[in-house]
């Protein structure tokens, strides 16, 4: 039988994953592309990039030889639409047709609720940024197979401007916290089944040292650090956090328990999702 096949859409124009290199990290689609190919080695993982001028995107058709599609994390707000997002929606509502397991981080989920008929805003509380406390699931939450094995109180790696603000037909909220009433949700269109959460469980604590540094100007302007100084310490203490995640006093000092510091729980999100959503759907195919 053939190998399984999974897509990563990413929501970065070429511009935003040069200015992520460039502050020490990697493009989001690739980071997870190959989180994918750890869970699932023997898959074949593409990658394509809808925010780019002439892409060539797949139709419905297409995406249904895919056994599984997410969609990364981005630097554009879904409410501005435009030519870097309309692509990116319909490119969603066509996954949506093609009934394939749907898997969406942060802007993903944002994406995944705009397809489907919600809204998103601009959070008014701020942003949220480095770690997202307190995550608490809800009564659908509880028990739901995208959070088998996590705690139903846990932090996550988070970087977000935006937030989920009117839920789409058929949406369920799964998990929220202080800062956001949505940060974890399923929605069912057409057949498809797409879970999104507000946080990154595919990122690395180096993916999120390397997003402190890019948004440093930006971060000491909305006060989160005093100066350059600042906030280089502490993404250089995030960045030795992912060297060494026993290192107890870095992490007594962030606040970071398990739920963050031990990657088989901070992606337990994704891994959940490839075993009760896309070999499910592979073998309802007849693909194994």
């Amino acid at each position: 039988m053939p190998a399984p096949r999974l897509l990563v859409i990413e929501g970065n124009t070429a511009d935003g994953r040069s200015l992520l290199k460039a502050a020490g990290g990697e493009a989001p689609s690739e980071g997870y592309a190959g989180l994918l190919r750890e869970f699932l080695p023997q898959a074949a993982v593409d990658i394509c990039y809808p925010a780019d001028p002439g892409a060539n995107l797949p139709d419905s058709a297409g995406l249904e030889s895919y056994d599984g599609v997410v969609i990364t994390g981005s630097a554009l707000h879904v409410y501005d639409r435009g030519p870097h997002i309309d692509p990116q929606i319909e490119l969603a509502r066509a996954v949506f047709d093609s009934s394939t397991p749907l898997f969406g981080s942060c802007w993903g989920l944002q994406v995944i609720t705009t397809a489907a008929g919600g809204s998103v805003r601009r959070n008014p509380k701020g942003r949220e940024i480095g770690f997202g406390r307190r995550i608490r699931l809800t009564a659908p939450g509880r028990g739901h197979p995208v959070f088998a094995g996590k705690d139903e109180v846990f932090d996550a790696v988070t970087i977000h401007l935006d937030e989920v603000e009117t839920l789409a037909p058929n949406m369920q909220v799964l998990a929220l916290n202080a800062f956001s009433a949505v940060q974890a949700a399923e929605v069912k269109v057409n057949g498809c089944t797409a879970w999104g959460v507000q946080y990154h469980p595919e990122y690395s604590l180096a993916d999120i040292a390397a997003s402190f540094r890019r948004h440093g100007k930006r971060l000491i302007e909305e006060r989160f650090f005093n100066d350059h100084d600042e906030l280089n310490s502490y993404a250089e203490t995030v960045a030795v956090l992912h060297e060494k995640p026993t290192d107890k006093p870095r992490a007594w000092r962030l606040g970071l328990d398990a739920t963050v510091l031990d990657k088989s729980i901070r992606t337990r999100e994704v891994r959940n999702w490839i075993h009760h959503q896309v070999l499910p759907t592979r073998s309802q195919r007849g693909r194994e």
